[in-house]
């Protein structure tokens, strides 16, 4: 399909320009000045390495993308160290005789120069993005580990672009006086999704290389054009509505009306196989609609694409025309309008690659020697304590929940509590089983069923009567023109030609009757398990489920109390579960409120004390968590005390035996439910495709009855002529002959006349059949009598040989053997049914216990 059109036919990101820039000597006199010079001398290596960093940065030495990509991932872990020992601005004490020149990279023109680390920052950040989607584009993206590797080149891009986005973008603008668009938040973002959805579109090429499901590719397209639909929206809005070339703009627009009408077109294939061909039509006009209309804005699109879109139109337009067919035909379904369809289901098979370990500077050892801001890394450390502090505590608090839900089953509770009260519950998977079956109907709905397949085979039945009575008086009155006639009645007889006709009216007959058998094991199977369904009609149906009852005789009447101190025990519990959610969610709320970097950034002496005050507003919160499990503990000791007592006098095994018997019950009726539903359903789907087929023969038959009916009446015109030995101009100057219906040719005529030239003896027209019931898959000749006989000049007409052979007989009446009803081979066409055609085929005798017709035991 469109895929393996769009192969190598993506979009990759050229990297940004700057000029020369020494960094080796104004930090180096930063750190003489700030520190000393023996720093400075410890840090020669360091400096030299970062300067040649940059150097490389602007030369591109290697130009292959992977070593590319690891240079300016190193550079940019080099550049965040360099931001939290050298202070680079135009103030005065800071490192101000540095400048970061770039350009922007889709409009070479425009450029940006700042005293800020953060926009060299979010260029190496830009270059790397564009070297991950240069790598992408390089993979041989026709085989399926190609594909794989440039999905995962294309996730790489979107990532970087995201780290840029959220941490750069927005830094490298502020206060500065020039920036470039490229690096805005607006175009990340939208470079952010265009690769991820060509990091999508190499997943859909590997679903459709391996074979996927419609469903399946359907929901991955969709994404895909997803994707491209927020990259262009993102496009055609401020600041980068002028800022691309219109081939950007219309590669990214068509590429999403592309995989929308993929979408479309496999999402359809989807539903013809579950035969809802209302939402296919529906489906598959929205996504014909949605190319025509990108179509339009194609001009000077690659040809490539182009293609894909042409080849995809191709499909969509065979499938929607078999769709109508096939829905006029059989299902008459509504089709509904575009704008009340579900949007399509999508599934994202990628997502930005986490960039934060890749360009994790935390253990390079480059200008290791100089102190960082002292109360950023108290702050560093004093986040982790907190960090430390709440993880151990959320921990236990989920030990604890758990710990209290598998003690509560063990003990069958709530369930045993609830069935005292008459409140039992189904498991879950039972009570969704139930609920399907009551939303079909429920087996009170199986009667109603069962009247509608009475009603197709009655119709049925009528349909094949009427067809054959057809037959039946063509051939009666066939029979009478040949007594009369004797032999100059030289047509063939009807039951030759009607013999395949009569062969598959009797084959539907004999699976009708087969099928009233079928219909016969149903309704007996509905009755005798009527009694077993019925409680699936119960509603609600807990209440089928035996209810927990009191003992029948009581000693000291403490049932009650015993009832009440166990419901009073599971309270509590359960307000100790709602605690411990409170106690957790206290836990983060301190922790977002924490903020200690003003205290930080006054202190003077050791961080130790101030550490160990801060973190012991955790205390109080860590003591009551320790006492709400403690406390659960004892409750659990004590709850399972009570249960023990509880379930020796009210019986509690007996119960759980009746309840399981119970469930059982309701599994065999849903079983023997979907099994009668199962046999209705395709009684249901015969019915209607055996009377599509008889309507089909009936269409048949009433050609061949119109067609004998007209060549009759031009041979008796001819018998008539022999028999009273006039001739062709004789014929135009008498009155009419005599009626057909006499017993003999010299009765008396009708009353006389007046002749009209024009219309006195017409030539019978060519018989077509309505194009409206015409059907795929048959071709029905037009049927027409001979031409009427034209003797020499001068001569009188002869009178056919009484004794001609048989075939001489036919000669006449090529057309005889040519209509749809004539098939000596009795090979049909099949009609285009995608159901089985038991009329064409018949079933074979099945053995006794595998019953006939479409029923299944």
């Amino acid at each position: 399909m469109a895929s393996s059109a769009l192969s190598n036919l993506m979009l990759a990101i050229h990297e940004k320009k700057t000029s020369s820039v020494d960094l080796y000597r104004p930090l180096r006199n930063y750190v003489t000045f700030t520190y000393s010079e023996r720093e400075a001398q410890l840090l020669e290596d360091d400096l030299e390495t970062l300067n040649q960093l940059r150097s490389d940065v602007e030369r591109v030495p290697d130009p292959s993308p992977p070593a590319r990509r690891d240079l300016l991932i190193s550079y940019y872990k080099a550049l965040c160290l360099v931001e939290t020992r050298f202070p680079i601005s135009p103030e005065k004490h800071h490192v101000n005789a540095v400048s970061f020149l770039w350009y922007d990279t889709f409009k070479q023109k425009h450029k940006a120069t700042q005293q800020n680390i953060h926009l060299e920052k979010a260029a190496v950040l830009f270059n790397l993005a564009a070297t991950y989607s240069q790598i992408g584009l390089g993979h041989d993206r026709t085989t399926v580990d190609g594909r794989r590797q440039a999905s995962h080149a294309f996730i790489g891009a979107a990532g970087a672009f995201a780290y840029l986005r959220d941490n750069e973008s927005t830094k490298a603008a502020i206060g500065q006086s020039s920036t470039t668009v490229d690096v805005s938040v607006e175009c990340v973002g939208m470079l952010e999704r265009l690769m991820l959805a060509q990091a999508q579109e190499c997943v859909f090429e590997n679903t459709i290389a391996k074979g996927s499901t419609p469903g399946v590719s359907a929901k991955i397209s969709r994404q895909v054009g997803i994707y491209y639909e927020e990259a262009l929206t993102a496009l055609t809005a401020p600041p980068l509505k002028d800022h691309f070339e219109k081939g950007w703009i219309s590669h990214v627009q068509l590429k999403a009306a592309l995989f929308y009408s993929e979408a479309c077109y496999r999402y359809g294939m989807e539903l013809h196989e579950k035969e809802e061909i209302a939402e296919e039509i529906a489906r598959l006009r929205s996504g014909s609609s949605r190319l025509a209309e990108a179509k339009k804005s194609s001009r000077g699109a690659p040809a490539q694409l182009i293609e894909a879109m042409n080849k995809l139109e191709a499909s969509i337009s065979c499938n929607l025309d078999r769709a109508v067919k096939e829905n006029d035909r059989v299902y008459l379904m509504r089709v509904p309008s575009p704008a009340s369809l579900s949007p399509l289901p999508t599934f994202s098979m990628v997502k930005p690659m986490n960039m934060t370990e890749i360009l994790d500077a935390s253990k390079e050892k480059m200008f290791a020697i100089l102190v960082p801001d002292s109360s950023a890394k108290a702050l560093s450390r004093y986040t982790e304590m907190v960090d430390d502090v709440i993880r151990t505590q959320a921990e236990r608090l989920q030990q604890a929940s758990e710990l209290t839900r598998v003690r509560l089953k063990e003990m069958d509770l709530p369930d045993s509590i609830l069935a005292v009260d008459g409140h039992s519950t189904l498991p879950v998977d039972l009570r969704e089983d139930v609920e399907a079956v009551q939303i079909s109907g429920g087996p009170a709905s199986l009667e109603a069923e069962l009247q509608q397949l009475r009603d197709l085979k009655r119709v049925n039945q009528e349909l094949l009567v009427h067809t054959e009575e057809l037959l039946q008086k063509e051939a009666t009155e066939d029979g009478q023109f040949r007594s009369q006639f004797g032999t100059r009645w030289t047509r063939p007889q009807s039951s030759t030609l009607t013999k395949n006709l009569q062969d598959r009216l009797n084959r539907f007959a004999a699976n009708l009757k087969q099928a009233g058998e079928s219909d016969v094991k149903i309704e007996r199977s509905v009755r005798e398990n009527s009694a077993l369904m019925s409680i699936l009609d119960r509603r609600p149906i807990e209440s089928a489920i035996p209810s927990l009852a009191k003992p029948i005789m009581s000693l000291d009447a403490t049932e009650d109390a015993i009832v009440g101190t166990l419901k009073q025990s599971l309270r509590q519990l359960e307000n100790l579960g709602a605690q411990r959610a409170g106690l957790e969610d206290m836990l983060k709320e301190m922790k977002r409120k924490d903020d200690i970097l003003p205290k930080l950034m006054t202190i003077t002496g050791s961080y130790e004390d101030m550490f160990r005050k801060e973190i012991s507003k955790y205390d109080h919160i860590c003591e009551d968590i320790s006492q709400n499990i403690e406390v659960q503990e004892q409750l659990l000791r004590q709850i399972q005390a009570q249960n023990e007592e509880f379930s020796t006098v009210f019986n509690l095994e007996d119960y759980k035996a009746s309840r399981e018997k119970c469930y059982k019950q309701i599994e065999a009726a849903i079983s023997k439910y979907r099994e009668i539903k199962e046999n209705v359903n395709e009684g249901l789907k015969f019915y209607v495709t055996l009377q599509d087929a008889i309507t089909n023969v009936k269409q048949q038959c009433s050609d061949f009855v119109m067609t004998r009916s007209i060549q009759c009446r031009e041979m008796i015109e001819d018998v008539q002529r022999q028999m009273s030995g006039l001739s062709f101009q004789d014929h135009r100057s008498s009155g009419p002959y005599p009626s057909v219906h006499q017993p003999t040719a010299t009765s008396s005529p009708p009353p006389q006349e007046t002749h009209n030239p024009s219309h006195h003896h017409p030539q019978a027209p060519y018989y077509r059949p309505p194009e409206q019931l015409s059907r795929p898959g048959y071709s029905i000749p037009p049927y027409g009598p001979p031409p009427p006989y034209h003797p020499p000049h001068g001569q009188a007409p002869q009178p056919y040989p009484p004794q001609a052979p048989l075939q001489q007989q036919q000669q006449p009446y090529p057309s005889w053997q040519q209509g749809s009803y004539y098939d000596p081979q009795g090979q049909q066409p099949r009609p285009p049914y995608t159901a089985p055609n038991p009329y064409l085929h018949p079933p074979q005798p099945q053995p006794p216990h595998q019953g006939g017709g479409y029923y299944r035991q």
